[in-house]
């Protein structure tokens, strides 16, 4: 891996195909971010406020109590957003070996969330972005919110480890950190050795991947004080269909 950076190098909107081409993974700042959702930064500011009173996540093999998340999903087609009917998140162990193989049901997002036009503008913007790096018929779109708190002294943002997501695209906003340290974002190639370490602390910074070529992971997060959060949002977007549970196919 190379020397830390906790400071990454921000890549503007109009490099960012080119980044993801070339390199597998790109990331931006909230300005870029509003520039490629063709939306405000306060628009997406104004949507910030979601994050607060998110359920408690049930399925915590570790018996952890520091994640919180609400769940939509979506299809894009001819730069239409779809909401689907509220479906269970599902990956295969061979990329969720801790959490893999059952099917999780969180609670919806907020039906406001889900109306908000900067919201709505975000996933179609992106769709654009990534249908210029691999041109579909539908996006398969999963939207995941996360708390990440120090209920328990620490709290891990992606227990399961390094991973990659069995998805076309990820991409990870930094939504805010609140009292904590740690948090760091590692991504590695997946074909090989090189790897990059660095913080987002941007409110709406971003990090998008190719989920074929990079493997990532968030160290985790302790108190600076008595409690401190992590707030995340993480998209998915995947052109083969929504990642589903071989017994749910066959019924």
């Amino acid at each position: 891996m190379t020397a830390a950076n906790l400071s990454p190098l921000l890549t503007p909107a109009s490099g960012l195909a080119d980044a993801l081409r070339n390199n597998g993974f790109a990331v931006a700042s909230a300005e870029t971010v509003a520039d490629i959702a063709n939306t405000s930064l306060v628009g997406l500011e104004d949507i910030s406020h979601f994050w607060e009173g998110l359920p408690r996540d049930p399925y915590l093999k570790d018996g952890g109590r520091y994640r919180y998340r609400r769940h939509a999903s979506y299809e894009i087609q001819s730069n239409t957003l779809t909401l689907v009917p509220h479906r269970a998140h599902w990956q295969s162990v061979d990329y969720n070996a801790l959490h893999g193989g059952i099917e999780r049901w969180f609670e919806p997002m907020q039906a406001h969330l889900i109306a908000n036009p900067a919201w709505q503008s975000l996933l179609l913007g992106l769709g654009a972005l990534l249908s210029s790096q691999k041109p579909v018929t539908t996006w398969f779109v999963e939207a995941h919110q996360f708390r990440i708190d120090t209920t328990d002294g620490i709290g891990r943002p992606t227990p399961e480890g390094a991973h990659r997501d069995g998805v076309d695209f990820v991409a990870v906003f930094l939504i805010d950190r609140v009292g904590i340290k740690g948090g760091e974002t590692r991504i590695f190639e997946a074909s090989g050795s090189t790897g990059l370490r660095f913080t987002l602390s941007q409110p709406w910074s971003l990090l998008l991947m190719n989920d074929a070529r990079m493997i990532h992971e968030s160290t985790p997060i302790q108190p600076l004080g008595n409690y401190g959060y992590r707030d995340t949002l993480v998209l998915t977007y995947r052109s083969n269909g929504f990642q589903d549970s071989p017994n749910r196919s066959q019924q």
